[in-house]
């Protein structure tokens, strides 16, 4: 998603129910659900929808590790997006992921710059030896596994990671699934996360937490997104949830975007020498 605007344009005005706007549902539904939605880039929904970037810079301050490191693993890499924008990876850079279409991508898009992809389930334990790399990196993990990344650090290594935090973008996910139990809402817990870092070995060096502004200008975003993004519905097809669908559809035409707000922490841990 690209950036919001810093002064949001007012909605356009209504657009009264009838044959235009259902034509209107029909074609961003239909384009929506046919685009492919392979790797993990949103750029598809540039002009579609927003999302505000947390200030910590992800990518950027991966980077600046990246370019200090002789040995680096990034942990469900997706298609591979972030970790080839790093201008200078060390020597041996690793990558995992476990999905088919995103390994086949993070291959294109790795091998070229000297990268190896693993595939691998996500599961522990990690195909990699004792003290393999001394940084590990992951954005949007499904899964910490602590344990397993204190045993590939090398002393003195290194994980940075930016997460997924509690009741993201959950007004999505309350739209078509209704009101979520509150254990749902406080799982992924920043807080929980620097525990469980200490509880294997690590110590804690950096811990943030914000909560952003996401907007979805029309219904081909929020099919999009939901298509790309299956743990937040799952089982999600247009035809599942047509009459949901339809009703926002109409929300956006009369009041403007739907907003949401995403949840990210930003987690740093390093094994003691």
């Amino acid at each position: 998603m690209t950036p919001p605007p810093a002064d949001p344009a007012p909605a356009s005005s209504p657009s009264a129910p009838g044959p235009e706007s259902d034509a209107r549902f029909a074609a961003l539904v239909a384009e929506a659900d046919a685009v492919s939605v392979d790797g993990w880039d949103f750029s598809w929904l540039e002009g579609r929808a927003t999302e505000q970037r947390p200030s910590w810079g992800y990518a950027r301050a991966m980077a600046d590790r990246m370019a200090r490191a002789e040995s680096a693993l990034d942990i469900q890499t997706g298609g591979g997006e972030v970790l080839a924008s790093v201008p200078r990876l060390p020597p041996l850079t690793v990558a995992t992921e476990s999905w088919p279409p995103n390994i086949a991508r993070a291959t294109e898009l790795l091998h070229p710059r000297g990268a190896v992809v693993v595939a691998d389930a996500d599961e522990p334990p990690l195909p990699f030896g004792d003290r393999a790399f001394d940084l590990v990196v992951s954005r949007h993990p499904v899964t910490t596994w602590w344990e397993e990344i204190a045993r590939v650090l090398a002393p003195g290594g290194t994980y940075f990671s930016q997460q997924v935090g509690p009741a993201s973008v959950f007004e999505v996910v309350e739209y078509f699934l209704g009101p979520q139990p509150a254990a749902s809402r406080a799982a992924r817990d920043p807080q929980r996360a620097a525990a469980d870092a200490e509880a294997a070995g690590l110590d804690v060096v950096d811990l943030r937490a914000e909560r952003l502004r996401v907007e979805f200008s029309d219904i081909g975003a929020v099919v999009y997104f939901l298509r790309k993004v299956i743990w937040m519905v799952p089982g999600f097809t247009v035809d599942a949830y047509l009459p949901q669908l339809h009703t926002l559809h109409r929300e956006i035409e009369a009041d403007g975007p739907f907003v949401a707000h995403s949840s990210r922490f930003l987690i740093e841990a390093r094994r003691a020498r």
